[in-house]
């Protein structure tokens, strides 16, 4: 049986993604899919867990057909995949942050003003495209910390709730782009597995349907 790769991101989203496979027809076994490679219990899927920024890597280069992402970290490494379904699921915001007094600042009167972020490439079109004039500051980790140590001024970060911010003394200043969860493909296995990866799409855009339906009726 031919059989499709698909990378998944492990961590935060691995729970829902590997949920939202079973409710669309690819079920695994719970302590199975604790491993790096497994199947789904039909043998139809290869499921692969990577570091979430790793996946759009491995499906552009033809590791995985197909892969599940978060928008931000897609539009942050700029990959030449393809984006048929937003899944509805994982969803959050890149936003702008800093302590409560930088709010109603116009930044672009700010000199030597810099940002620490994960999201470097986003970051600066963020600012380029406001006219704001900014130093950007890679960081791996714990971004609530560069303002309260003084390495940076705001921060560009991720959120769901808001809760690690605003235990860090800090407030969403402004929105950078919104989030989710998104499938993507292989450009290539997208043309020489065609039939199997429309069957995989179809049958995922159909259970994205089925629950924007059942949040309507709610």
């Amino acid at each position: 049986m031919d059989k499709l790769t698909v990378a998944l991101p492990k961590g935060r989203l691995q729970d829902d993604v590997l949920q939202f496979f079973a409710a669309a027809g690819y079920e695994t076994d719970v302590e199975e899919s604790r491993k790096l490679v497994f199947e789904d219990t039909s043998g139809r899927l290869r499921f692969i867990l990577a570091k979430p920024s790793d996946v759009p890597t491995y499906v552009e280069h033809g590791a995985a057909a197909i892969g599940v992402a978060g928008l931000d970290t897609l539009r942050e490494a700029d990959r030449d995949l393809y984006e048929p379904v937003g899944l509805g699921i994982g969803k959050c915001r890149l936003v702008l942050a800093g302590p409560p007094e930088a709010r109603g600042h116009n930044l672009r009167l700010a000199t030597n003003l810099r940002i620490g972020t994960k999201y470097p490439r986003l970051a600066l079109d963020y600012f380029q495209s406001q006219g704001i004039a900014a130093e950007v500051i890679y960081l791996n980790g714990s971004v609530e910390l560069a303002p309260v140590v003084g390495l940076a001024d705001l921060i560009v970060d991720l959120v769901q709730t808001g809760t690690t911010l605003r235990e860090n003394g800090l407030v969403e200043l402004e929105t950078v782009m919104e989030s989710e969860a998104v499938l993507v493909v292989n450009r290539a296995s997208h043309k020489l597995k065609f039939d199997l990866i429309h069957d995989l799409i179809n049958k995922m855009g159909a259970e994205v349907m089925r629950r924007r339906s059942g949040e309507e009726a709610e």
